[in-house]
């Protein structure tokens, strides 16, 4: 039988997708600020892929407006009329698996992270998104809840997520572990499952999706976020993450190349809330990084660090402060689609 894997994010890419901001989701009080965000990193995306636009059809003259006004053509960019709850489009996005021949999408559950928010919406995009044509292969839909933040897979087919995560009640409740792995072997063609045990940022509502903590670069390369002051909440713990991952090793059996990430300084929101702010939301698109930076001392660090992982590639720094302010960052806001599986690419 056929298995197909889900592909490294630095596999060759068609276009990224993007859900757009709008009045009916949380981003109403920072609107203006929110879309600013996205169409300079829209900017940013295209000069490396396509870019697809998921969004009602009533705003489209009014993306077409932003999108024109940061210097983008409409050979660079897709306008499809999609309803949202939200915008997190790793999360409700698809997932694009690969046999080495051919392509299918993979259309998991989207629930809310565990019904903390509306999201029958979101639930429908993917789905949506096929039905206008936007895919030229497949499309499987799971009743299995998964989100695209939750997981990370290297170029040896080996896959790192969460136990806070994955195993939470809240996602699927019947499932076992074991169940749970058998779902990621068969539908993704996970060849080994590295399950991290520590780690999390405060004001994260995801229940520590991996692409806050850990990620995977070519090469064996591993990156993670790493606290050095001993008075903050979460120093235990990234310690604790830190030294688990140094006993991870790929589907090979080989040691990974890790990459430590520095901490920024803690950014709280006006309700005095901590935000989970993270280097590790970056965004791999063909041979470019896209990195969040919050305005810190240690982005250029951050920027050094993850130049050294990804060394012949271009690393471009994305002020996320804004996105920040609803819990998420670059990474959560983007989901990439391979070459091979985007109508008319």
């Amino acid at each position: 039988m056929t298995q197909f894997e889900l592909l490294p994010e630095w596999s060759p890419q068609a276009a990224v997708l993007l859900t757009w901001p709008h009045a009916d989701t949380d981003w109403q009080p920072i609107l203006s600020e929110a879309e600013l965000v996205y169409a300079q990193l829209a900017r940013a995306i295209c000069q490396s892929a396509k870019l697809i636009v998921a969004a009602p059809a009533f705003l489209h003259e009014h993306i077409f407006t932003q999108l024109d006004g940061q210097g983008l053509t409409v050979n660079q960019f897709k306008l499809y009329p999609v309803n949202s709850n939200d915008t997190w489009a790793r999360d409700h996005g698809p997932l694009s698996v690969s046999d080495g021949r051919s392509f299918k999408i993979m259309d998991f559950t989207f629930n809310g992270w565990g019904e903390k928010y509306e999201a029958d919406l979101d639930n429908q995009i993917t789905g949506t998104l096929a039905s206008q044509g936007v895919f030229s292969v497949p499309v499987e839909a799971s009743p299995f809840v998964l989100e695209g933040g939750a997981i990370e897979v290297d170029e040896t087919g080996a896959l790192l997520t969460t136990g806070k995560c994955l195993l939470n009640p809240n996602r699927n409740p019947t499932y076992s572990r074991q169940e749970i792995e058998a779902v990621l072997h068969k539908s993704l063609g996970a060849k080994k499952i590295n399950w991290l045990d520590y780690g999390y940022l405060a004001g994260d509502d995801t229940d520590s999706h991996i692409d806050t903590l850990a990620r995977f670069g070519p090469n064996n390369a591993l990156l993670y976020v790493t606290c050095d002051d001993p008075t903050d909440e979460h120093f235990i713990e990234l310690n604790q993450m830190q030294a688990q991952l140094q006993t991870f090793s790929n589907a090979k059996g080989q040691a990974y190349r890790l990459f430590a990430l520095p901490w920024p300084k803690a950014i709280f929101n006006q309700a005095g809330e901590r935000l989970p702010a993270t280097y590790a939301n970056f965004l791999i698109v063909n041979k470019t990084v896209l990195v969040p930076t919050y305005n810190d001392v240690n982005d250029a660090k951050a920027l050094e660090v993850i130049g050294r992982a990804f060394a012949d590639f271009v690393i471009i720094g994305i002020d996320c402060r804004v996105l920040i302010k609803q819990h998420g960052s670059l990474h959560c806001v983007t989901m990439q689609l391979p070459v091979g599986v985007v109508d008319g690419e």
